[in-house]
Formats: structure tokens, C-alpha cells, sequence
């Protein structure tokens, strides 16, 4: 079967000038679901890994159990869904089952109290314990984890379940509730588990977010994507981000002197997954040239289709009319900038972890500058603002610091909703 996803590339300058040095391009790739299988809904095998420790009294625990509730009913009858919770213990509320007897799984969610204190791995451990009793590469399973607070030693046990987890085709998505938690650890549960981490800065966020997050797990029906790049003699590889759903940065394995990797993992419907090349290529005569290639080989487990591929080429000019060089594609342009906003805070924070405060400071202010050309008052405040404590106080504030570090991530968001 063809013609279930479509992809394509756009540069930032679609004609270069000609010049006797190396010149750097930026490649924008989209691919994305076609509409003869947006509509496709993958049944869910979903496990809840929900923190009750004392922490999460009062609104925090009505709002969690509203958003249980909801993401329950917005499950088909023929989902898989089980309901662990943790303290310093871990109790398992709902066993892996179908998600058609709402009122009982809803009795059991009411349930719910906080009190106790705080051990992730013991209810990732549980959790884990009921997902893979759904396993089936025609589901798509998850683990949607939870917590506001701080786990103490047993943060190698999370990571490893979280790779036991990723291994088996099961990505974690990790939510840091409030401000006391560790985000080193999320992100990397996240990472090795293939999922993604997330900032739930107020109680009533929760609700919407887990919302999201049954909705694009339904929409994840192209599974196991790769994208594969072949590039002429002479371009080098220098980076390769994905901007959407989010940014962040894929890097790539050489499988080649002119080939290099990199997996994509899940495409979800109405979404798709968009990637920023920054590449290098070599002087040239004035003219059109093919620069690489572009195949993404994928699954999709609906259609009982694996191995399926589509190519698609890329093709820029160099030229000897100034004006014409002068040109760009203020959308990419727009999506380098905010990639840049990304890279920056990163770098700050890394800055300020080692104690460089005047190298925090400087690229904090950098990034505000940026973020408010590109209108994103609030962050770019909250950038001066952290600059600003580092410089008085010695130190970033919990808050500020996972505003920048997940915020900054969702800058090319709007590009998803555009969609």
C-alpha cells in the first residue's frame, strides 16, 4: 500500500550564491499522514502511574481525579486501561483490563487520597507490571506518569524501568506537577523510554494535559519511523533538530561516509513530526543541484503494513544574482530563530549548573532579546527575571527554571496548531 504519509522540504534559501567557501543551509522536513489514515484511531493499552503522596492534597488530588475520569471517558470500549498509585508504597487501583465498565473505574478513581511520601519506581514497577499484560504491537501502549514531588534513591530503578519500557515499544510520559520535583529525572525517563516530558505548573492544567495526551496517543498510528538522509559528496551533516510536536534535539548516527539516521519513532495523525537539517555544503559552479535525499521508512500497525518507505529529494541553486541569494522563507527563517531561543536556555542553564554566572547571565539575556522579537513576552520575562536572580542571589529559582527548560520547548507549537 502507498501513499500513507507525505513529506516535504523546504529550505531556508531556495538559491545560494556562488562562492568559493562553505555555505550553511537549513532543510525543513514535514512529514505527515496522509488523509487516507488520518482517520485511523489505534486501540490504546494506556497505564496511569498517578503520585497520592501527601504533597498532592487539596486541588491538586480533585483535579487528578477529574482527569482520570476524563481521560477514562474519552476511551473506546475496546481500550486496555489500568490505574496505579504511589507514595512510599504502590497500590495497584485498577488492574489491566477493558476500559468499557466506566462506573466501576470510576468508583475506584474516586477513591483516591493523598497521603505519604514519595517513591516513583515502586509505582513505575506496578504500572509496568499491568501495561505489559495489553502488550500488542496493534495497540498503542503507554505509560503516563505523574508527580509532584522528589523521589530519593531509587532514581537508577526509574531510568531502568523507563528503558525496559522504551524497549518494548512503550514510551513514558512524564508530568512534573508544581515545582518540587526533579526534572533531570523526568526528562530522562522520557528520553530512554522514547516518550516525553512535560512542566504541569498549576493544578488545573491537569486535566487538559492528560486530555491531550489520550488524544495523541489514539492519533499515533505510524510507529517505528526512521529517517534515513544520503547526501552528495561534499555536504556534512552539522544537526538535526525536531521542532514539532516539540524541539528537541535528535542528533543522528553516520551508518555511512555519506548516510546518516535517525529514528522518528511515533507520527501521529492531524500532528506529523517536522525536523530542522542544519547542513554544510561545498562551493559550486552556478546551477541546480541535488543535495541529498530523504527516505523515511515506517509502520503501521492498522493496516498490517511494516517496512513501508517514501523518498523524496532535495534540490537547491547557487547563483551569481545577489538579489535572488537575498531571498529566504521567513517561516523556516522563523523556525531557526526559534530553535535558537531553544538552544540558548539550554546552554544558560548548563552555564549556571557549573556556576559560570556571567555566561548564564549573558545568554539568558540573549534568549530574552530573541523571545521578544518573536512576541513571547511572558517567557522573555522570565528569562531577565532569572538572569536577574543569578546576578543577586547566585542562583536560578525552581519555577523560572523549568518555565525556560519545558516553555522553550513548545515555541514551534504554533505551528501545530495551525495545522
Amino acid at each position: 500500500m502507498a501513499g500513507e504519509l507525505q513529506v516535504t522540504t523546504t529550505l531556508n534559501k531556495s538559491s545560494l550564491p556562488v562562492t568559493n567557501t562553505q555555505q550553511l543551509a537549513y532543510v525543513y522536513i514535514e512529514t505527515m499522514p496522509t488523509e487516507s489514515v488520518a482517520q485511523v484511531r489505534m486501540p490504546l493499552n494506556f497505564g496511569l502511574v498517578l503520585d497520592h503522596s501527601g504533597s498532592m492534597t487539596g486541588s491538586k488530588i480533585e483535579q487528578l481525579r477529574e482527569a482520570v475520569r476524563l481521560a477514562i471517558d474519552q476511551m473506546s470500549d475496546q481500550d486496555i486501561v489500568s490505574l496505579v498509585v504511589f507514595n512510599e508504597h504502590a497500590d495497584v487501583i485498577a488492574e489491566s483490563g477493558p476500559a468499557a465498565d466506566r462506573a466501576k473505574l470510576r468508583d475506584k478513581v474516586n477513591r483516591i487520597y493523598a497521603g505519604g511520601g514519595t517513591a516513583i519506581s515502586r509505582g513505575m514497577k506496578k504500572g509496568w507490571g499491568e501495561i505489559v499484560k495489553g502488550l500488542s504491537p496493534d495497540r498503542a501502549s503507554r505509560m503516563l506518569l505523574l508527580t509532584d514531588g522528589q523521589t530519593f534513591g531509587d532514581e537508577k530503578e526509574c531510568i531502568r524501568l523507563a528503558k525496559e519500557a522504551g524497549q518494548n515499544g512503550v514510551p513514558v510520559y512524564a508530568l512534573g506537577l508544581g515545582e518540587d520535583w526533579n526534572e533531570e529525572l523526568l526528562d530522562e525517563i522520557a528520553n530512554v523510554s522514547g516518550g516525553q516530558s512535560d512542566f504541569v505548573e498549576q493544578p488545573d492544567e491537569i486535566v487538559p494535559i492528560f486530555s491531550q495526551t489520550v488524544q495523541r496517543s489514539q492519533q499515533s498510528i505510524v510507529q517505528n519511523a526512521q529517517m534515513t538522509m544520503r547526501l552528495v559528496s561534499g555536504v556534512v551533516p552539522r544537526q538535526v533538530w525536531q521542532v514539532v510536536p516539540a524541539i528537541a534535539n535528535l542528533g543522528y548516527q553516520p551508518i555511512s561516509d555519506r548516510d546518516v539516521q535517525v529514528s522518528l519513532g511515533e507520527i501521529e495523525a492531524k500532528v506529523g513530526k517536522a525536523l530542522l537539517v542544519e547542513l554544510l555544503l561545498p562551493p559550486r559552479q552556478a546551477g541546480r543541484y541535488r543535495i541529498a535525499q530523504v527516505e523515511i521508512k515506517y509502520d503501521l500497525p492498522a493496516a498490517h503494513l511494516t517496512g513501508e518507505s517514501i523518498r523524496q529529494d532535495i534540490l537547491i541553486d547557487f547563483t551569481r544574482d545577489a538579489v535572488q541569494a537575498k531571498q529566504y522563507n521567513a517561516t523556516v527563517m522563523n523556525i531557526v530563530e526559534k530553535v535558537t531561543v531553544f538552544k540558548l536556555q539550554t546552554r544558560a542553564l548548563e552555564e549556571a549548573k557549573m556556576g559560570n554566572v556571567p555566561g548564564a547571565t549573558q545568554k539568558l539575556r540573549a534568549a530574552a532579546t530573541r523571545l521578544l522579537d518573536l512576541g513571547e513576552e511572558e517567557l522573555a520575562k522570565a528569562a531577565l527575571q532569572e538572569a536577574q536572580n543569578l546576578e543577586q542571589k547566585g542562583e536560578m529559582t525552581s519555577a523560572g527554571t523549568k518555565k525556560l527548560r519545558y516553555e522553550t520547548r513548545k515555541l514551534t507549537q504554533k505551528l501545530v496548531d495551525e495545522e
